[in-house]
């Protein structure tokens, strides 16, 4: 015999839309097949749970419930189920199938998982994606009760990039698979100088509407970070360390760039700390092409470990030479 819906929600017969939907959500969660794997009373409570709250999350087939019970629901001739039918309810169809998260070796992720339908889309219960690298429905798309489309058909979804990926441009590739076993890959293009936060739209990737039009897929773009790198706006900061004597003298070294290693004047004198400018060899705008943020490196000084005593001798002679000059130095600053 089957259970009140009320009492499977845990909820009494005044509870509004809000309580009813928050209830079947914890309990959604809970009790949902991948987080109860081989376990058969919890995928039965599953099934009751979604049962409840399709019946009990539509205002008209909740009112036919309190009326009628489960009578209204049910096969038969008996004048209550004459009233649901000609309310335009038949029998107890609702689930809807929808996208989950199982990772393959390639970075793809697809599966396919049994969700009740009624309002409460499958992404906005976990916040599965199915998609290259990390991606993830952020939950906007509903489908309606018993499987009908809903007008919210915007799809949301994220993904993360490599730094450089975002700074140069790449294409990805989803994978999505939809709830009658078929698939499409997705190409998906960066476009170089995207800023973490910012999304791509797929247009008619979405949910169909009542229209038969569909929504867009929004992609939220993630930058992973890269060591010894940080991006600010169209700039990026970096730090590298080159010879004392370079340093004191003036010359060349290699500093580092997301292009590579770049062969870059030191002007003589150069301080620790000090930073030098490397004009267009930064983040390119996504407005404008032709504009080119730049790449400031920190100057570090490498000091020699292991000196031969021709060297320290030199170095000596330095220090005692330049003793009068430093004392004055010292003199000024205290």
């Amino acid at each position: 015999m089957k259970r009140d819906y009320y009492e499977v929600l845990g909820i009494n017969r005044t509870a509004d839309a809000a309580a009813i939907k928050k209830a079947y959500r914890k309990l959604a969660k809970k009790y949902h097949p991948d987080t109860n794997q081989g376990n058969k009373e919890a995928e039965k409570r599953f099934q009751e749970i979604g049962e409840a709250y399709d019946i009990l999350s539509d205002p008209e087939k909740k009112k036919l419930y309190d009326t009628y019970g489960f009578e209204a629901f049910q096969d038969g001739t008996g004048e209550a189920y004459k009233k649901a039918q000609q309310g335009g309810y038949g029998p107890f169809t609702g689930h809807a199938q929808g996208f989950g998260s199982n990772p393959f070796g390639d970075g793809t992720y697809q599966s396919f998982h049994t969700y009740s339908s009624g309002g409460v889309s499958f992404e906005d219960l976990f916040g599965d994606i199915l998609g290259g690298r990390k991606a993830g429905f952020s939950g906007r798309s509903h489908m309606g009760g018993f499987g009908e489309p809903s007008e919210e058909a915007d799809l949301h979804s994220e993904m993360t990039v490599r730094f450089e990926e975002a700074a140069f441009g790449c294409t990805k590739t989803l994978q999505i698979s939809s709830p009658d076993g078929s698939s499409q890959n997705l190409e998906v293009k960066v476009p170089a100088g995207i800023d973490e936060g910012k999304s791509i739209r797929l247009k008619g990737k979405g949910h169909m509407r009542h229209d038969g039009t569909r929504g867009d897929l929004f992609i939220k773009i993630h930058i992973a970070e890269k060591p010894g790198f940080t991006r600010k706006g169209q700039d990026i900061y970096t730090s590298a360390n080159i010879p004392f004597t370079t340093a004191v003298f003036g010359g060349e070294a290699y500093l580092p760039t997301l292009n590579g290693q770049v062969l870059c004047r030191i002007p003589a004198g150069t301080q620790c700390g000090s930073k030098i400018r490397l004009r267009n060899k930064g983040i390119v705008s996504m407005s404008n092409p032709k504009s080119v943020g730049s790449c400031y490196v920190t100057i570090g000084i490498e000091v020699p470990k292991d000196l031969t005593m021709e060297q320290r001798h030199a170095l000596k002679e330095f220090e005692r030479t330049s003793d009068r000059s430093y004392t004055g130095s010292k003199a000024r600053a205290s």
